[in-house]
């Protein structure tokens, strides 16, 4: 099959996270059609998450080509790239309190910049619920779409946006994501300034750190008064169910956790001890390094679904250079097949270089050092 010119192509995006419809937006901004397929209910069928923190060298950039960088700073909090690293002890050992006019990585959460996105689409750009089983149809086209529920789907090109456990993935790799051995339990705490006064002033504007080697705790401000806490620890993947309890057996596992904290700072323990809520448990996991695959004309992917790294500051911006680069490939070539081989040809070795850098990273969640690790997918 001869390889369409893009605005006669029928463009579907799995996937209606950041990256996804970054690449949305930008391709509708340049006259080509699209669709995006997302598994959720609607926008609001869960939480997307925690603060970003988006790099004026890929995450902004993407932003500008999409035409929503003045509507971000709006949005964006530049009093979030404070940053605080204690001990275990609760010493202060590095402050960073951002000049004033600082923009070049400012806070968002996930949740508005996704908002963001989402309202900046055409209407009816984005079918809610429709949960893909997998990909079908020849290799050179035009593929189908089989969704969970039964239904298909033809389409000339399939953008893999849909994260860790991608289902477009398979068309393109057999690679499957591991757990880095290296686990974050999520916790909540609301009202912040009135609620838990303590913890407002020990994390402050932006993000706290502490590890000494084998724990961690990274605290982050998030806007509307909340704040989440990661507590990391090297632990085996079902370590809640081998410790007897379950994810819903909040006080179990805060004794527990308290035990393996227990000669921490008091004043760090309470990130773990006065949660509001349950934890929420999120492994780590990466896919191997390098991931990359053979050309496919019909089949590529962006993000997580291409280079799954730990969270380590890269997740989103990267998403959403790959995005803006790939809409742009598409916008200034005259097939699929050439948008899709110069798109790759720049994202491979990028994202291969970044995933070598970063490669065993999860143990730098740990480190007693300051991670950089705002820029999250939880």
């Amino acid at each position: 099959m001869t390889s369409p010119a893009p605005a006669k192509a029928r463009i579907s995006v799995i996937g209606a996270g950041p990256g996804g419809l970054a690449c949305a937006r930008i391709l509708q901004r340049h006259g080509l059609a699209v669709t995006v397929y997302d598994r959720d209910a609607d926008r609001n069928a869960r939480d997307q998450g925690g603060t970003l923190d988006l790099h004026a060298d890929d995450g902004q950039i993407a932003l500008r080509e999409a035409g929503l960088l003045k509507e971000f700073f709006a949005l964006a909090r530049p009093e979030g790239q404070e940053m605080r690293q204690m001990t275990s002890a609760g010493e202060m050992v590095m402050h960073h309190v951002p000049e004033e006019g600082e923009r070049f990585k400012p806070e968002i959460d996930r949740g508005q910049l996704r908002d963001l996105l989402l309202d900046s689409l055409e209407p009816g750009t984005v079918r809610w619920g429709r949960a893909l089983d997998r990909v079908g149809g020849p290799a050179d086209g035009p593929r189908l779409l089989h969704f969970t529920d039964g239904t298909a789907v033809e389409t000339d090109l399939v953008i893999g946006a849909d994260g860790a456990f991608s289902q477009v993935r398979p068309a393109v790799s057999p690679a499957v994501p591991a757990y880095t051995g290296v686990s974050f339990l999520e916790a909540w705490f609301n009202d912040v300034d009135a609620r838990h006064p303590e913890i407002a002033d020990l994390v402050g504007h932006g993000g706290a750190a502490a590890g000494d080697g084998d724990r961690g705790l990274f605290a982050q401000r998030n806007s509307g008064d909340h704040t989440r806490v990661y507590i990391i620890r090297r632990v085996p993947i079902d370590w809640i169910s081998q410790s007897g309890l379950t994810v819903a057996d909040t006080e179990g596992i805060r004794v527990k956790l308290l035990k393996e904290y227990a000669d921490w700072s008091p004043r760090l323990q309470r990130l773990i001890s006065d949660n509001d809520g349950p934890y929420v448990d999120r492994p780590i996991f990466a896919l191997p390094v390098p991931h990359t695959w053979e050309h496919n004309p019909t089949v590529t992917l962006i993000g997580d679904a291409a280079h799954l790294m730990p969270p380590l500051g890269v997740g989103v911006n990267h998403a959403l250079l790959d995005a803006s680069e790939l809409a742009l490939a598409l916008a200034g070539s005259a097939t699929l097949d050439e948008a899709i081989r110069t798109y790759e040809a720049t994202m491979l070795p990028r994202s291969t270089q970044t995933a070598k850098l970063l490669e065993g990273g999860a143990e730098q969640l740990l480190s007693p050092e300051v991670p950089d690790f705002s820029d999250d997918e939880h």
